[in-house]
């Protein structure tokens, strides 16, 4: 995969313009839950002893319990889940995919980021997906085969625009531990939690196209599916994007912690920040504009 010069840019440019205050607004509420769990830890010993042991007590001690776990518990998962990653995936290098390893190498430069993100090529049986995470001392990207072999057989950009995406999350410090602690119990909040997620991918994706602008490959695939999305019109898809709405498409993307696949694609070409293959797209120019939520 050759690789090609890249703009550095901020996070604050890219960043989708509700998730900073919406980030806010759930780090307020987690406080606000952490503060409820300790009082009435402090307030349940003065209960009489017939109350402490109704439902709402034995809740109380458990939220309790998780509270003073969560830090520990979240430490032993991200640990164990990079063990699990480097026991059963391929780690990319100079001798392994060196072609994607210079891209990576690029995207990093880009970005700005402290330190290089691993990458790993995993079986994904059968499913289209990557992730990033982090462990102490280590940022990682993971690529699912299924995912990969496509993109990187027939669409490099696209490949490049999912790697993006992904060192997006980093740079956004979506995986860190200190941002995961500061939501822990507001993103379980229904519905909240999945709206921030939504958020999230949304700059990522902006992340992705500035750093990939043909690569809208990566999202037409995942809508798509595999083998069929070389035959995509990509300009009826976007047009599909564009006629997303109603009271059912808002019902239907409440649950979801990722926004429409159609919508994604048609908010990064009405940004501007995908400029290939479509008629009317925005013109790359400067920073782009920022795309609706």
């Amino acid at each position: 995969m050759p690789s090609q010069p890249v703009r550095a840019v901020q996070p604050r440019m890219l960043r989708h313009p509700a998730e900073g205050p919406f980030f806010v607004v759930m780090v307020v509420l987690n406080v606000i839950a952490v503060a409820a769990i300790l009082l009435a830890a402090v307030v349940l010993p003065f209960v009489p002893h017939e109350l402490r042991e109704t439902g709402v007590g034995i809740g109380i001690r458990s939220a309790l319990i998780g509270l003073l776990l969560l830090v520990p518990a979240l430490i032993v998962i991200r640990e164990t889940q990079r063990a699990s990653v480097r026991g059963s995936a391929v780690k990319l290098s100079k001798s392994q995919f060196p072609d994607l390893h210079r891209v990576a190498d690029d995207l990093t430069a880009a970005l700005v980021l402290r330190r290089r993100p691993e990458i790993f090529l995993t079986n994904g049986n059968g499913t289209l997906n990557a992730f990033a995470a982090q462990a102490t001392g280590y940022d990682y990207v993971v690529l699912s085969n299924e995912l990969f072999a496509n993109l990187y057989n027939h669409n490099r950009e696209g490949l490049r625009f999912i790697l993006g995406h992904e060192m997006g999350h980093i740079r956004l410090h979506h995986v860190s531990l200190w941002y995961q602690i500061a939501v822990a119990y507001s993103q379980r909040i229904p519905l909240l939690g999945q709206t921030l997620s939504r958020l999230r991918e949304y700059s990522c994706d902006r992340h992705g196209a500035y750093l990939s602008p043909r690569g809208e490959k990566g999202l037409v695939l995942l809508a798509s599916g595999r083998y069929t999305e070389n035959d995509v019109n990509v300009d009826e898809l976007v047009q599909q994007g564009r006629e997303l709405r109603g009271l059912w498409v808002g019902l239907a993307q409440l649950p979801r912690s990722h926004p429409f696949t159609v919508r994604r694609l048609e908010r990064l070409y009405r940004a501007g920040l995908f400029t290939g293959g479509v008629t009317g797209a925005g013109t790359r120019a400067g920073l782009p504009a920022a795309p609706g939520s």
